[in-house]
């Protein structure tokens, strides 16, 4: 009796089934790639302009995974926070190694093309500021040194002043634990975490995971203010802030000061 049907199709191998998305396409590499346009001759500007716009891409990773991490703690899902502030803190790192390699261009380099950045700076990131703001540290005059920010984007920093921060999250995952969170019993509250680990400790070490992003950030604040001394010394910046005076102050700031007083009634 002959065979009927249709002859047997050769076995696909993995991704072979639907549509043809090639790696480039997939990651549109060659717009991202016509991203890096320098403003002048000057070798080192591609380096600048590239290492500038990876921190931008790291920064709106970053403000997905802490909006993510903020919602589990609302939720009482502390152990999805945490796993989500492991990945933040790995990003964090990442951004203080990346000064290093702005550290290569030697302040020569970059006058020679300082000039063509003004009056731009790195003071007008919107998403550096929102990562301040969603962390805690929120401060409405900032606004207005955004005059060359589009809708949206002054848009996004009025939604991040108005919404929750990361304390506000930790707070609430206190409160459902049954621990008072007012300003005069929250001190209390952290020593009952911190004295009792074996009824707290998926808490207290949540507490860690904030204090580590915000020494984490306190760190890159500061390898960010070396390197600018290193480039520039005192100048002002191209925005028009003091420059590295501006960045010290701001090395002294901390997202969490009452886990940082904590250790003092320990």
């Amino acid at each position: 009796m002959g065979v009927t049907g249709d002859a047997p199709r050769p076995p696909r191998s993995f991704g072979e089934e639907g549509g043809r998305l090639s790696y480039g396409g997939y990651l549109r590499l060659p717009e991202l790639l016509a991203q890096q346009r320098p403003q002048s001759e000057a070798p080192d500007e591609l380096l600048f302009i590239t290492v500038h716009q990876i921190y931008e891409l790291w920064f709106k990773l970053l403000l997905h995974e802490l909006e993510s991490a903020r919602d589990a703690m609302f939720a009482g899902e502390l152990w999805r926070a945490r796993h989500l502030f492991r990945r933040v803190h790995a990003a964090e790192r990442v951004l203080v190694e990346q000064v290093e390699v702005l550290e290569t261009m030697t302040p020569q380099d970059f006058l020679a093309f300082r000039s063509k950045l003004s009056p731009a700076s790195g003071f007008q990131s919107v998403q550096f500021r929102e990562l301040e703001f969603l962390s805690g540290l929120k401060d409405e005059r900032y606004l207005g040194s955004f005059r060359h920010a589009g809708a949206d984007e002054l848009a996004r920093l009025r939604r991040r002043l108005d919404e929750p921060t990361l304390w506000d999250a930790y707070l609430a995952a206190l409160s459902q634990r049954g621990l008072p969170v007012s300003d005069e019993e929250i001190m209390g509250s952290l020593l009952s975490v911190a004295r009792d680990r074996s009824s707290y400790d998926d808490l207290w070490q949540l507490a860690e995971d904030l204090l580590t992003h915000d020494e984490t950030a306190a760190l890159w604040r500061m390898r960010h203010v070396q390197m600018v001394e290193r480039q520039i010394g005192t100048k002002s910046g191209t925005g028009g802030s003091t420059g590295a005076p501006y960045l010290r102050d701001r090395t002294r700031l901390h997202y969490f000061p009452l886990l940082w007083e904590l250790r003092a009634w320990l």
